[in-house]
This record gives C-alpha cells, sequence and structure tokens, in this order.
C-alpha cells in the first residue's frame, strides 16, 4: 500500500550562546572583551523530489531534529551555524498543521520551504561594550528553534484521473497510453497503490500525466474497500475519465456502476463531483449484445456525459481518446495549487511575553517561558548585567504583575532557581 499521509514532529536546531571572555594577551594593550556570537541553528526545510510518488521514508521515523549552533568562541569568533536539515517529499505534498488541520504549504510549487526556522545565535558580551560599561561579564543564550507537528499529506499532480470499480481496465489503459507498466491481472483490486503515466501528444514533448486510481467501490468515502485512502489523489485531477465495463461479461450494468461511483465523489467531495467526466466504454471488441450499448448511450445522453468507445486490448479508439482528453484539458483550468490557510506569524508564541504569579511558602514564585532564556543569559555576580535583568523585568510588565498579586517590598520572589527581594 502506498504511504501518502503521515505525521511528524519537527524541531529546528537552538542556536548557540554567546560568549563572556577578555583578551589577555602579551603585546596586546587594551584587549577588553572579546566573546563571539553563537551560531544560527539549522533550518528544516522541505524539498521536491520530482522521482518519488510516496512517502514511505517517512513511515518508520515520524521525529527529526537539526543541529544547534555552535556556542560562540573568545577572540570574537562567532560559532558555526548549525547545518540545515533537508526533507525531500514528492510533489503534491500539502503540509498541514497537526492540530488545526489548515495547510501550512502546498509543495506543488516545487520550490523549497523552511518549515521549521532555527533559533538565532545569541550575542557575546563583546557586543555590549559600550563608553561607560567596558567589561561587561554576560551575554546573550541563544533563542529556541522552532517545533511543529505537522501533517505530510501527498495529493499526486495528475491532470486525468482514472476512476471505475475494479476490474474494468484502468491499468490496461494506462499501459497503453503511456510508459508506464502497473500490474494487470484478471481480478478485483490488482491496483494496490495509485500509478502515474506522461501521455505524450506530440514530437514537442507536449502531453498530460494519468493517474490510474485503484478501484472505487460503494462506501468507499466511508472507508470501504482499497480506494477510500486514494480519493484524495484525483482531488487535483481537471479531468476525470470514468472507465466502465460495457461488455456485459461480468454481468454488471455500466450505468449503476457510474452512478454509484459518482455518488461516492459526492460523498467525499461535492466539488470533486462536479469535475468534467469523459466516460470510456471499455472492452467494445467483446460486447456481444448491442442493445447494452443503445441502454448505455442513453444514459450518457441523459446526464450530458462525453462517451468513447475503446478497448485496452485491441488497441481500438485509443489515439482518439488521447486526442479527446488533450482537446478537453485545453478548456479547462490548470491543477489545483491549495492556497495557505496559516501564515508564519500564526506560529508565533502568542505567550512570548506572558508570565504567571503564585505565592507558595511565603516566596512569589514567577513563571514563564521567556523568562528561562533570559536567567540563562545574565550573569548574577556582576552588576552591569543585574542592572540589565531589572530593566527586562520592570519593561516587560512583571515588577506590575507582582505588585498586583500582592507582593511588597522586602517580599522574596523567585525566577526558576534564583531568588531576590523584591523592591518597588
Amino acid at each position: 500500500m502506498i504511504t501518502d499521509y503521515v505525521k511528524l514532529l519537527l524541531k529546528a536546531g537552538d542556536g548557540g550562546n554567546g560568549c563572556v571572555a577578555f583578551r589577555r594577551e602579551k603585546y596586546v594593550a587594551y584587549g577588553g572583551p572579546s566573546g563571539g556570537d553563537g551560531g544560527k541553528g539549522g533550518d528544516i526545510i522541505l524539498t521536491v523530489d520530482d522521482g518519488a510518488n510516496t512517502l514511505l521514508a517517512y513511515r518508520y521515523r515520524r521525529k527529526f531534529i537539526a543541529q544547534n549552533g555552535e556556542d560562540g568562541k573568545s577572540k570574537k569568533c562567532h560559532g558555526a551555524d548549525g547545518p540545515d536539515l533537508v526533507l525531500p517529499v514528492p510533489p503534491g505534498t500539502l503540509v498541514r498543521d497537526a492540530a488545526t488541520g489548515k495547510i501550512i504549504h502546498d509543495m506543488s510549487d516545487g520550490e523549497p520551504f523552511v518549515v521549521c526556522r532555527g533559533g538565532k545565535g545569541g550575542w557575546g558580551n563583546a557586543r555590549f561594550a559600550t563608553s561607560t560599561r567596558q567589561i561587561p561579564r554576560f551575554a546573550k543564550a541563544g533563542l529556541k528553534g522552532e517545533e511543529k507537528e505537522v501533517i505530510l499529506e501527498l495529493k499526486m499532480l495528475a491532470d486525468v484521473g482514472l476512476i471505475g470499480m475494479p476490474n474494468v481496465g484502468k491499468s490496461s489503459i494506462l499501459a497503453k497510453i503511456s510508459a508506464a507498466r502497473p500490474k494487470i491481472a484478471d481480478y478485483n483490486f490488482t491496483t494496490l497503490s495509485p500509478n502515474l503515466g506522461v501521455v505524450k501528444t506530440g514530437d514537442d514533448g507536449a502531453g498530460f500525466v494519468v493517474a490510474d486510481i485503484p478501484g472505487l467501490i460503494e462506501g468507499a468515502s466511508e472507508g470501504a474497500g482499497l480506494g477510500h485512502d486514494f480519493l484524495r489523489h484525483i482531488e487535483r485531477c481537471r479531468l476525470l475519465v470514468h472507465v466502465v465495463d460495457i461488455s456485459g461479461m461480468s454481468g454488471r450494468d455500466p450505468r449503476e456502476d457510474m452512478r454509484l461511483i459518482n455518488e461516492e465523489l459526492k460523498k467525499y467531495d461535492k466539488e470533486l463531483a462536479l469535475r468534467p467526466q469523459i466516460i470510456a466504454g471499455n472492452k467494445y471488441d467483446m460486447v456481444a449484445d448491442s442493445s447494452l450499448l443503445e441502454d448505455f448511450e442513453k444514459f450518457c445522453d441523459e446526464y450530458g456525459y462525453e462517451h468513447i468507445y475503446i478497448s485496452a486490448v485491441t488497441g481500438y479508439n485509443i489515439k482518439n481518446l488521447i486526442h479527446l482528453v488533450s482537446e478537453r484539458l485545453k478548456l479547462l483550468p490548470p491543477i489545483k495549487i491549495y492556497e495557505p490557510e496559516l501564515k508564519p506569524e500564526d506560529f508565533e508564541d502568542k505567550k512570548d511575553r506572558e508570565v504567571t504569579v503564585k505565592k507558595e511558602g511565603g516566596k512569589y514564585i514567577v513563571e514563564g517561558e521567556w523568562l528561562e532564556r533570559l536567567i540563562a543569559q545574565v550573569n548574577f555576580s556582576d552588576r552591569d548585567s543585574l542592572h540589565y535583568f531589572q530593566r527586562v523585568l520592570r519593561r516587560s510588565g512583571v515588577i506590575d504583575v507582582l505588585e498586583a498579586a500582592g507582593a511588597t517590598d522586602g517580599d522574596t520572589v523567585r525566577i526558576f532557581d534564583f531568588e531576590f527581594e523584591f523592591i518597588k
């Protein structure tokens, strides 16, 4: 079975921490601070692999983490950036947010897409040197890389979709009109996964792509049979070629098969049921009762379906089918491209500056994810660094939140492992 739907946990690399260092060398006067910046964390990038038509590479591995950036070094040496992690996906892959199901990006444009950005590297203490602060003993910690849980959903890029009941000759038609060689046998559900074939219509390289979709049965839209997993692969198709067996040898009524398949398309997606269709009456060479053809033609005329008789075995009317499909495609809009439903700013941490305060054992406990990064970049034994810490707490509103919680001068406040006396 084809793997066309996977859930992945992606984590970009964290930025490297800035370095606290001072240059002290012989013959180097006024060495001063020399801590370098940390390197940027690696991005996670999705690229299109034109030779792939499955997400099998992600069936058994679902967690991918990019490398972190290196910490800064002395002598103002910048830490190395973490290498990007590149994940190839087949053309037509949709990237969805696992929590909401909304589309983040459609890989149909063929361009690389940065799904998780690495964290920026922290500044070294050399960045904080000023005329009044000549020996800064603190640096900034690197920022964390983005982390997302995403769903990769493959919707194949094909101009034409071959649909129909099992064993009506879809794979035989694909093999006849293209270089594709799908498995062909005289039993139901021979085709277990969608097959793609390129049909050439001229010496100039013109043509179209055809997808052979595994046979659909009644209840496919609700999970019955094999076809329910593959209905998504015809969502992009501009034209549907509905293959029916008109020979009468199988004992099936092609009119009833057409009603059933179209009803399943409607249940799955009303828009898909309205997609233009050409009815291909296959196994024309085996028709024994001409009255079957009369009933079939009346049905097609009643519902406005364009139809053509073919034989995948003998090749009868195959060239005319290719010509007909090619002409109809010229009148139809291009393959559907899905617009993003989420923007990068939708993933920004809305709680980036939020804090919570609770009182336990006579102490005020302040919690907030961003405070962990702040604590990491403060040197509490350095006066300038402490002043920086106090300014951040005041500007970010932490002091106001503590006052609102009832903190007064002399109360003990704890932020992670650091405790200090509250002074308004």
